[in-house]
């Protein structure tokens, strides 16, 4: 009886550890406004190849020449690297256009829609889309 509890008990224990992840995450329309778009220049800061979003930190000069640093989301590093961005195509120091959609609380995170090197002559986009699914706007 005692090693069928134990069983019982561990095996719900770790279902408990593997939906946590699961049940955390968010959804678009959650943190981000579908109706404000926002489109800065700025300048790369940092570049996080994290799961299960990227991130794209960009600071931004107004024209008061205050610096806002944007925290811009994007997809899983795996769906970037499946549109064919590579770790070396986007680094601190370069300075890119950016456009996404807007933070509800925090204006200055954004979820990402495309993002271009300024410096290319064709300001090839090295992403385009964003970490909303479809709930955005919901």
């Amino acid at each position: 009886m005692r090693t069928t509890i134990g069983m019982l008990t561990a095996v719900l224990g770790i279902i408990a550890c593997l939906a946590g992840p699961v049940l955390a995450h968010h959804s678009f329309s959650t943190e981000y406004d579908g109706t404000k778009k926002v489109k800065f220049i700025g300048v790369v800061t940092n570049v996080a190849w994290t799961n299960p979003h990227m991130r794209v930190y960009v600071d931004v000069t107004d024209a008061n020449g205050k610096v806002t640093n944007w925290n811009l989301e994007l997809t899983s590093p795996n769906s970037v690297r499946r549109q064919g961005w590579g770790k070396n195509d986007l680094k601190a120091g370069d300075k890119v256009i950016f456009e996404g959609y807007a933070g509800k609380v925090v204006e200055n995170r954004g979820a990402l829609l495309s993002i271009a090197k300024v410096e290319t002559p064709d300001r090839k986009l090295l992403v385009q889309g964003g970490p909303q699914g479809s709930d955005k706007g919901q």
